[in-house]
């Protein structure tokens, strides 16, 4: 005899994974970003997930080209995130946190190490 879903169980997902989850979504959102180009290669967004009563909290930690509009690419950032998380896992994402940590422009890639104007 089956036994109702109610009855079987939980699906717990670690925290890790979802950080996993958030950090690919972020990189993702980033690629298609203005200036992405100035990012240098390997460069990947942090994540960490505070998990609570079904729900998960994101912070990142990103690198962005500049110039570019910062707080739409961060915008676009946390809604991508915030869909990718809750359509994977399940769980509501009330809040991503976006934290620029880095901001890389052509003058920093350029063979010159003179000044930058």
């Amino acid at each position: 005899m089956p036994v109702p879903p109610a009855e079987r169980g939980s699906l717990r997902i670690a925290d890790r994974v979802v950080a996993k989850i958030a950090a690919r979504a972020a990189r993702d959102a980033l690629a298609d970003a203005p200036q992405a180009e100035h990012v240098p290669i390997g460069t990947r967004p942090n994540a960490s997930v505070a998990l609570r009563r079904g729900s998960a909290y994101v912070r990142l930690s990103v690198e962005l080209g500049y110039p570019n509009d910062i707080g739409a690419v961060a915008r676009s950032v946390r809604l991508h995130v915030a869909d990718r998380v809750r359509a994977l896992t399940g769980m509501e994402v009330p809040d991503v946190a976006v934290e620029v940590e880095r901001l890389h422009s052509p003058a920093t890639h350029s063979d010159d190490e003179g000044r930058v104007r």
